[in-house]
């Protein structure tokens, strides 16, 4: 069974960038889904991006433009590049990989295992 480990969150100013990775670890990302969420606060866990391996890549329009969703096949990592960070966007960041279809493939119950999260916090 695959194992996740995020790391690479903080502390920055709005307009910083932070690079998200996950790490996976008994297991390859190679016949998976993987995606990003984030839970705000009082809030739901919302979708960020995602990408199945090969392509295609998906991401929310809160973020589109600004994140983007990318893979080290050699080491075996997933990342998340955040450019012009908004105090909105502050969240635990969670990693998770699953086998959603097309039409799931923003639903976080479409996934089935699921990292500790990294906290991200921009100051504004």
């Amino acid at each position: 069974q695959v194992q996740l480990v995020e790391s690479g969150g903080g502390l920055v100013q709005a307009g910083d960038s932070l690079r998200l990775s996950c790490i996976a670890s008994g297991g390859t990302f190679r016949s998976y889904s993987v995606a990003w969420f984030r839970q705000a606060p009082g809030n739901e866990r919302e979708f960020v991006a995602a990408r199945k391996w090969d392509s295609p890549t998906y991401y929310a329009d809160s973020v589109k433009g600004r994140f983007t969703i990318s893979r080290d096949a050699a080491q075996n990592t997933v990342y998340l590049q955040m450019n012009n960070l908004k105090p909105d966007d502050t969240a635990i960041y969670y990693c998770a990989v699953g086998r959603p279809i097309q039409s799931t493939i923003r639903t976080a119950g479409a996934y089935h295992t699921w990292g500790q999260g990294t906290q991200v916090t921009v100051s504004s």
